[in-house]
Formats: C-alpha cells, structure tokens, sequence
C-alpha cells in the first residue's frame, strides 16, 4: 500500500495557512491517483467548507455556475457509472461544499463504486453539516460496518437514533448489528465459510431463522429454551452464552442477558466483541434502572446510578481507544466524558489530540473550550470558542451555543457592549433562545 502521509500532510499545512486553494489542489491530486483515500477525501470536505466561509459572494451564482456536473453526476449514476458520477458531484461540490443532496450523491456513488473508504468521510461529512438528519449518521454506519468497525458503526446508529428516534432502518440496523457482534466471537468465524461449519441440516435452517429481521415472541422463548436445554448439558458451550445472551436481550431481559454474557467473557477474557457486547447490555441495564429510578421518585439513586452509567461508558471508551489509538472520534467521546465526570484537565489532554483530525476538529475545539470555561481560564475558552465559531456557516443551534457562551463570558469580564454584540446575533435570528431576549434589554443602556 502506497504511503500517502507526507502528500496529505503537505495538504493540511497548507490550510492550517488558509491557503485553501493549493490544499484542495493537492487533495485533488491525491485523489485522482487513488480515489479510496479517506484521508484525503475528508481534508478535501473541511478544505472546500473552510474556502467556502472564507469567501463572499452569490451563493445563487454558485449553484447556477455547478448545475451541469450536477446534472451530469445525476444522470451518470442512474447510468451506473459510479466512477464518472463521483467525478462530476466533486466538481460541482468544488464550488457548492455545503449542499446536503449533493454530499449524500457523492457518498452513494463512491460506495457504490467501491470506494469504501472515501464513502465513509464523505457520510461523516454530511453528518457534520446535517446532524439532525439521520441519513449521514446511518450510511457513516454501513460503511463503518463494512470495514469491520463494529463500535464505530453501533456509535453511527446510534447518532442517527439520536436525530430520529423512531428511524426505522437505524433501528434495524443497530439491532441487526448487536447480533453479529454477539456472534462473531463464536466458532463459526473460525471458518472461511459459516456453512462449512455446519454439518446438520436443521442446525443450518435454525441459524438463518435465528438471523431473521422479525422474529415473534413465540419463536424467542422457543430458542431460548432450546439452548438452555444445550447448555445444561454443556454449561462451558461461549457460544451457547453468546447466543442465550441474545435471545434474552431481544427478550428485553437486559439484567440476565448481561449476566449471561459476563459469564461468557469469564471464559474468553481475552474477547474485544464479548466485551463491547457486555458494554452495551450494561449501560442498558442501568438506563432502564435510571427511567425507573425517576418514575418512582427515587433521585438519590437515579443520581447514584449515573454515576455508574458515566463510569461505564468511560471504561468502555478507554478500552476501545487502546485498541485504536489513532481513532479521533473516540478520542473526542473520552475528552467528553472526562468533562461530564468534573476532569477538565483530563478531559482537554484528549481534546487537544482530536483537534488534529479536520472530520472532529470544530466539536473537539468546542469542548476544549468547554474545559478552559470550567478552570475559570476565561481568555483561552474565548479563543477556542471564536475559532469554532469561525468554521460554522450561519447561526445554526450549536452556534448559538456557543455566541451565548461567549456573551456570558464577555459579562463575566465586564465587557457588556461585547456581550450584547453576541447576543444580538442570536436574538436577530432566533428571539426565544433562553434568555436571550431578557439579556438585550438587561445590557440596552450599557
């Protein structure tokens, strides 16, 4: 595999300069050479976007000017010409980064080209500038999935279950998913083929029902009752457990799918999908125990109890970044967590490595900001926040975020007029926000 490290590093000097041109030329290069190099794929994404803020202009002007490699990139991948399609979508998206549509028809042509890889940052992209709609998020999953990412493409789901909890499709999938990870530890991956490993006739018929989309209540129980029935006679059987812990999660028996599942990892300590798997069942078991914590008016113990989700996910976080160090989304989930459990200094030492990486750069220096406002050093959060500011388009939800932090900073050091200056950007376009509203007339005759 050809080492394209120095080309994309030459690319990102160049646009931490704000010469944005010679970087997209060089991604541009880059790309033609190897059009599967996400890496490259990604720069050319924070490159045209950071361009693109940069400039004034027409934004009519620019559709107007990139409708025919549109036009074109539409027509050639109803023709299937995936290759030429992702040509042209580039081309326009040259001059048009930020639209939606366009970002999602690259991605799809890349994807259907093959272009695995590429696919991904594009759909991590488009999640970026979209992120309340969940297409990005469930595409970044698929793709995430066919790399073999399991964690990455179940975080994926989950971000698209965040946007749209009742998405059908991310809720399948994210299932689906669960599934496979359960498996996957087990013999069958032992294999070149699963069917090889399958001598009987029946056992093959029972596995393709069990790794059926909808499957009743009825034919749950009965599996479950089949393979306790196995495991009596073979209590040791890891894949009997993998496979009970399933069938009970999907049972919603989350408190004896975990503990079926931890008697499995007991047997094969040494399994990283036991151990997501085991995760997963338990910051379910503790949000189910927290919902009811709440209902029966108990807050001492749902304050008890997410204490113990925080440390859960911390742990599962610091694991997985161990086995994938180099994994900047991670590392910006871990800098969070650190931050929720009252660790800014712990928390920032992460955020300031996921800084590195342009497809986390803008939430990563929002949260780093987040770190220097909690230590009172008032001067650097300002600094992080304006320059996340910067990489927004418009006045969307997190950068009113963000103005409003910064007003509230400006107050804290006494500078009303500037503190006003951010507010009144929040309240030209949103009136409601908080108290924004009260804030303007507070600071009217300063």
């Amino acid at each position: 595999m050809v080492d394209y490290t120095k080309h994309i590093q030459k690319a990102e000097e160049a646009a931490r300069r704000r010469n944005y041109d010679f970087a997209i030329q060089l991604y541009q290069q880059l790309l033609e050479i190897d059009p599967d190099v996400g890496e490259a794929r990604a720069g050319l994404r924070v490159a045209l976007r950071k361009r693109h803020e940069a400039k004034k202009g027409s934004k009519l002007f620019g559709k107007i000017k990139g409708a025919g490699p549109l036009t074109m990139a539409r027509g050639l991948a109803k023709a299937k010409k995936y290759e030429a399609a992702a040509k042209q979508a580039e081309s326009y998206l040259a001059g048009n980064p930020m639209d939606e549509d366009a970002n999602l028809l690259l991605g799809i042509s890349l994807e259907s080209a093959g272009h695995f890889k590429s696919a991904l940052a594009v759909y991590e992209f488009l999640a970026e500038i979209a992120p309340r709609n969940p297409e990005g998020w469930k595409r970044a999953g698929a793709m995430a999935r066919v790399k073999g990412d399991v964690p990455a493409a179940l975080a994926y789901y989950e971000r698209a279950l965040e946007a749209d909890p009742r998405d059908r499709d991310a809720l399948k999938a994210r299932k689906d998913l669960a599934a496979e990870t359960a498996l996957s530890g087990s013999r069958l991956d032992e294999v070149a083929h699963s069917r090889d490993a399958i001598t009987d006739k029946d056992e093959a018929a029972r596995l393709e029902r069990s790794q059926r989309r909808h499957r009743s209540e009825d034919e749950l129980k009965e599996d479950l009752e089949r393979l306790e029935s196995r495991y009596a006679d073979d209590p040791t059987n890891v894949d009997l457990m993998v496979e009970m812990s399933v069938v009970l999660e999907r049972l919603r028996e989350p408190e004896a799918a975990l503990d079926v599942a931890k008697r499995a990892l007991s047997y094969r300590k040494d399994s990283a999908d036991l151990k997501d798997m085991v995760a997963v069942l338990e910051l379910k078991g503790v949000k189910k125990a927290i919902a009811r914590a709440d209902r029966e008016g108990n807050q001492a113990e749902a304050d008890r109890l997410e204490g113990r989700l925080r440390e859960i996910e911390h742990e599962d976080l610091t694991r997985r970044l161990e086995l994938t160090p180099g994994d900047a989304r991670l590392r910006l989930e871990l800098g969070r967590a650190y931050l929720r459990q009252g660790q800014p200094d712990e928390a920032a030492a992460e955020l300031q490595k996921a800084t590195r990486d342009p497809r986390v750069e803008n939430e990563a220096r929002i949260e780093l900001a987040k770190c220097f406002h909690q230590k009172g050093y008032l001067d650097l959060a300002k600094k992080e926040f304006e320059r996340a500011l910067d990489a927004r388009p418009g006045v969307d939800e997190r950068a009113r975020e963000i103005l409003y932090t910064l007003g509230a900073i400006a107050e804290a050091e006494g500078q009303t007029g500037e503190a006003r200056s951010y507010y009144a950007r929040i309240f030209e376009v949103d009136i409601g926000y908080r108290d924004v509203a009260a804030k303007m007339e507070q600071l009217k005759g300063d």
